[in-house]
């Protein structure tokens, strides 16, 4: 057995608030303390000192698209668009500098733009000429898609969520999407993954929940992925509605997914107005969103994954499918028992417009809230997009996060890259800071989120994976950071101390505008995969 003893660092253990070492055999955390009694206790131990850097369990992203992160790293990255205009310059420069095959963009967000307006497919084709080009919106779940790209798809035409112009929604979105990543070559797609799960690493990130299914990158994606082996553990969601216990079973045991959950679709995004709301929205009075999946086929995909003892989950935004998810939850329970509901591990992704009732309701059959913090740093507020599609008194109650923790709702927090930043200190900081008074979480709960919460919400309940407790795997991150301090009780978010007297591990700080914290290495299980 080989041990490895970490020193002169400042280690975030609950289990011991004041502990600078750390020692690791074979994997595992073998002790934790300080420094002179950890050179007594491992003479012969390799020693690593960490020169005062902080040291801290691991991150879990619980929401993740690795080729389409890959793509934005490697291709265009629309985000920093400011207008139409500037969208449009940045397309050109693109094709310019890369004079052939088709074009992948992603991250265009009008919301913000002067011209409050999307680029229409006349706009990209007198750029890009008969290119194929295919330009996501920053939610995904809209694009525009060039002439050239257009003409791949026969019948595109005839696909719901179709317009000649307009970016296209929907079937004739997820057919045009399929259509661009069948003209990426087998390198390109391998690149993106390599270089997404690096990108991964690098933030600190030892495991990703990846969301796959038929519409997301289809079956051969999805196997291309698991094949990979990079040091990030991959646990993979597979969103592809059943009817029976034997189909939950066989398409669980056919793909090699943890669940039949993930971005199984109910509805869309607030951003290209396809959630399925109760009442329109706000700026668009004429439709109150999209429906993927009826009540009935929502309730016979839990039923089934129930029976089986399969994790089912569902993409789920907009209120009237919230709805449509808890009233399937609450007849499964009737039918199955809250205890059986429970240990099947339900998950539901995203679930911004949730109210009281249903998050009690949740908390009580144990089904986890896979959430996104940065969707409100990114369109809440009293200006954001949020308040423009859904007018502020609705867009007030969106991604409450103290509400679904004080609910007992198991909480695991993700990026649901590329649509936000794989910066889990981002997340963490975006969780304190939420824009609507009462809705943010500590930093210490928002920290356990983005640790235990994406274990625990990936299936492994042994208490002790994502901390650094001895007998916990030792997958860990070591952060260059500039101060540590520790939120008091009556303020979280902006009052600090650092009384060692509080027994209360220290965080970095995570004010707004404060710097993040830097990672220098990344190790997962005892290996280092980064730095």
């Amino acid at each position: 057995m080989t041990t490895t003893l970490l020193l002169n660092g400042r280690v975030y253990s609950p289990a011991m608030p004041d502990a600078t070492a750390l020692a690791v055999r074979d994997g595992v955390v073998a002790w934790l303390g300080t420094d002179d009694v950890g050179r007594h206790q491992f003479p012969d131990a390799t020693v690593i000192d960490l020169d005062g850097a902080f040291l801290a369990p691991a991150f879990v992203d619980a929401h993740v698209h690795l080729t389409a992160t890959g793509l934005a790293l490697t291709g265009l990255d629309l985000r920093p668009a400011t207008s139409l205009r500037h969208c449009l310059d940045l397309l050109a420069e693109h094709a310019r500098r890369h004079p052939e095959g088709p074009i992948w963009a992603h991250g265009w967000d009008d919301s913000e733009w002067p011209e409050q307006r999307p680029p229409h497919t006349d706009d990209v084709d007198r750029v890009v000429g008969g290119r194929p080009a295919y330009l996501a919106r920053v939610d995904v779940h809209s694009a525009v898609a060039s002439t050239g790209l257009r003409r791949s798809v026969p019948d595109l035409g005839q696909r719901t969520g179709f317009d000649p112009q307009r970016p296209l929604t929907a079937d004739a979105h997820h057919a045009v999407r399929a259509a661009a990543r069948a003209g990426l070559t087998a390198e390109q797609r391998h690149a993106a993954r390599t270089a997404a799960l690096r990108h991964a690493a690098a933030h600190g990130v030892v495991a990703v929940h990846e969301c796959a299914g038929p519409q997301i990158g289809g079956l051969d994606d999805w196997q291309a992925l698991r094949d990979l082996d990079l040091g990030v553990e991959i646990i993979g969601y597979w969103g592809e509605p059943v009817r029976t216990a034997a189909e939950a079973t066989e398409l669980t045991a056919a793909t090699g997914a943890r669940g039949l959950a993930g971005d199984l679709f109910v509805d869309g995004a607030l951003g290209s107005r396809t959630a399925w709301l109760s009442r329109p929205y706000h700026d668009a009075p004429d439709t109150c969103g999209n429906r993927h999946l009826d009540p009935d086929a929502v309730f016979a995909h839990l039923r089934a994954c129930t029976e089986a003892g399969v994790t089912a989950g569902f993409h789920v935004i907009g209120d009237a499918a919230v709805t449509a998810v808890v009233d399937a939850l609450q007849r499964v329970v009737d039918e199955f028992g809250a205890p059986s509901v429970a240990r099947c591990g339900h998950r539901l992704e995203h679930l911004e417009m949730v109210d009281a009732e249903q998050a009690e309701r949740l908390g009580s059959w144990g089904v986890v809230a896979s959430v996104q913090p940065n969707f409100d740093a990114l369109w809440g507020g009293e200006n954001g997009m949020y308040a423009r599609r859904l007018g502020p008194d609705r867009a007030a109650g969106l991604n409450p996060l103290a509400l679904l923790a004080s609910a007992g709702v198991p909480l695991a927090f993700g990026s649901d890259s590329p649509v936000t930043s794989m910066n889990p200190w981002e997340t963490v900081r975006a969780a304190t800071l939420h824009h609507t008074p009462g809705s943010a979480v500590s930093a210490r709960a928002a920290f356990a989120a983005a640790t235990r919460g994406g274990w625990r919400a990936g299936g492994v309940r042994d208490g002790v994976s994502g901390t650094l407790v001895p007998g916990a795997p030792a997958s860990y991150a070591v952060w260059d950071a500039d101060e540590l301090e520790i939120a008091t009780p009556d303020d979280a978010v902006q009052r600090w101390s650092t009384d060692p007297r509080s027994r209360v591990p220290a965080l970095p700080r995570l004010a707004a505008g404060d710097r993040l914290p830097r990672c220098r290495q990344t190790v997962h299980r005892g290996a280092v995969i980064h730095g």
